[in-house]
Order: structure tokens, then C-alpha cells, then sequence
């Protein structure tokens, strides 16, 4: 069976990637609503209730607000790190108790959100198998509790994922180097960011800090120094909806590519509203 890939949609309103392989059917992040992660999957003739697993890469809203309707729901596996499940506990917690809702068993909104989803911790840094798939997990620098990036390797490729990062550390480079499938962040354009009007200046700030997001010129920097003969598809994702624009990220990438003769790599934006089309390797 081949490799099958999917970005279900990624921006700065959610967040939510597809693998399937043989042994197993994967999500990348959960960063829609149920009932959108449920629509995208049928796009591609999928179905959540199928899912192998879910992997998180930290607990900002864009990447878990579908996590509790789908991992409780379906009795899918989570797996992250034990700050990003802290992280993740409070965030529900707090709508809960926003919306009022009736503690089970006399337990706490913490205790009864950990018992609500198959979590499965591991380590930053440690590797761990989903059926098939050898799931490596790094280190990223972003202003959430321990965000990670991932390597998951298959017989049919690596898939390097690397949104949601301030700058790029010699780990990063050293993990998505194996990639031959990679997501990487591609946030912003520097001028249209620091330009934007209904930004505030500490938020400015935030996202051009060593722990907000990658813009179009880093993450082409990152492409060139990691490029090699093996990395075979390129997504730019996590695109700002204000301070970028898929024409930006997607030349100052290509002029880069061009630059250092990287002709054999495809690229794709990945949107916010739409699938991309399904990789098959």
C-alpha cells in the first residue's frame, strides 16, 4: 500500500494534517472543529472514526480545538509530551467552566479531562512507533509549554513537520534535514506584519520574537540549508490571513529554490479553508 498525505487546512485558525499508511491512519494536530476535521477527511474518503492516532505539537487553540470531540468520541490515542498535555487540560478546563458544565464523579475539570482521552506522553526528543510509522519528536522554540516538532518516517518516505517556531535551531535543521516530505512554517511577511493595523505592538513583537513564527525570508533561509537531493516536496504553511499572502511566500521561496538550483523540489501553499491535494507516495 502506498503512503498517502493530506494537509487538512493549516493557518492561523486551525491547523490539522493527514498520514496514512498501511498500519496506520495519523493526524497531525486536530486544530478544527469536530465537525470540520469530520468534513475534510471526507474529502479524501476518510473518516475520524478510523484514526490510529493523533499527535500534538502544543496546546495553542489552532492545533487542539478538536481534540477533545474526536480522541474522547472515538477512543483515539493522544500523544504529546506532559507540558503540552497540562497546557491542553487547562485549556478545556477553562471553556468548560465557562460554559458551566457538570463535574462527573465529583472529580475536578483536570481529572476528568485526563481521563477523557487515551493519553499517550513521551519525552521531547524520545521516538516512539504508531504501527508502521517511527515517529521522531524535537524540540521547537514557541511561546507554548514544551512544543515539539516531528519526523515520521514510513517505508515510503520521511514527513518533517516544523510550524510554529520563532527561529531555527541547529536541532531543528539537524531533525527536518531527513525529511523528504516537509511542512515548514512560512507565518509572515516582515513589512506587512510590522504594517498591519490591527495588530497591536506587543503582538508584533510576539510573532517576530525568538518564540513566535518563521517569516517568508527564514523559512527560505531554512529550505537552502537544509536542501538536499532527497527532499522531494516543499508545503509552506501556517500563513498569516492578514500579514501574508500566498504570492509572497510562495515567490520569495521559489526565487530561493531557483537561487540554489533546488529545481527537483515541488511546492505547495497550504491553505486555511481547503484541503491540498493528496500526496501519494
Amino acid at each position: 500500500m502506498s503512503v498517502k498525505f493530506t494537509i487538512l487546512g493549516s493557518g492561523s485558525s486551525g491547523n490539522c494534517a493527514y498520514l496514512e499508511t498501511a498500519d496506520a491512519r495519523v493526524l497531525v494536530d486536530a486544530g478544527f472543529s469536530p465537525l470540520q476535521i469530520r468534513k475534510r477527511l471526507a474529502t479524501i474518503g476518510r473518516t475520524p472514526e478510523n484514526l490510529t492516532a493523533i499527535l500534538i505539537t502544543h496546546e495553542h487553540s489552532d492545533h487542539i480545538s478538536g481534540l477533545l470531540g474526536i480522541a474522547d468520541k472515538f477512543h483515539i490515542p493522544v500523544y504529546c509530551n506532559r507540558g503540552t498535555q497540562d497546557g491542553t487540560v487547562w485549556a478545556f478546563k477553562s471553556k468548560w467552566a465557562s460554559k458551566k458544565k457538570p463535574l462527573l464523579d465529583g472529580l475536578d475539570g483536570t481529572e476528568q479531562l485526563k481521563r477523557k482521552i487515551d493519553w499517550r506522553l513521551f519525552e521531547t526528543g524520545a521516538s516512539f512507533e504508531v504501527g508502521d510509522v517511527s515517529i521522531e519528536t524535537f524540540s521547537i522554540p514557541h511561546d507554548a509549554q514544551d512544543p515539539v516538532g516531528y519526523l515520521l518516517r514510513t517505508a515510503a518516505g520521511n514527513f518533517g513537520f516544523a510550524t510554529d517556531l520563532g527561529h531555527v535551531t541547529k536541532l531543528v535543521l539537524d531533525r527536518i534535514r531527513a525529511a523528504n516530505v516537509l511542512v515548514l512554517e512560512s507565518n509572515h511577511d516582515v513589512k506587512m506584519l510590522q504594517d498591519c493595523p490591527r495588530r497591536s505592538w506587543s503582538l508584533k513583537q510576539r510573532i517576530l520574537g525568538r518564540h513566535g513564527h518563521l517569516s517568508n525570508e527564514t523559512a527560505a533561509e531554512t529550505a537552502a540549508q537544509i536542501m538536499s537531493a532527497e527532499l522531494r516536496q516543499l508545503y509552506l504553511a501556517h500563513l498569516s490571513r492578514e500579514c501574508n499572502k500566498a504570492e509572497l511566500a510562495h515567490r520569495v521561496m521559489s526565487d530561493r529554490l531557483k537561487k540554489i538550483g533546488a529545481i527537483h523540489v515541488q511546492m505547495q501553499i497550504a491553505a486555511q479553508d481547503v484541503p491540498c491535494q493528496t500526496l501519494e507516495l
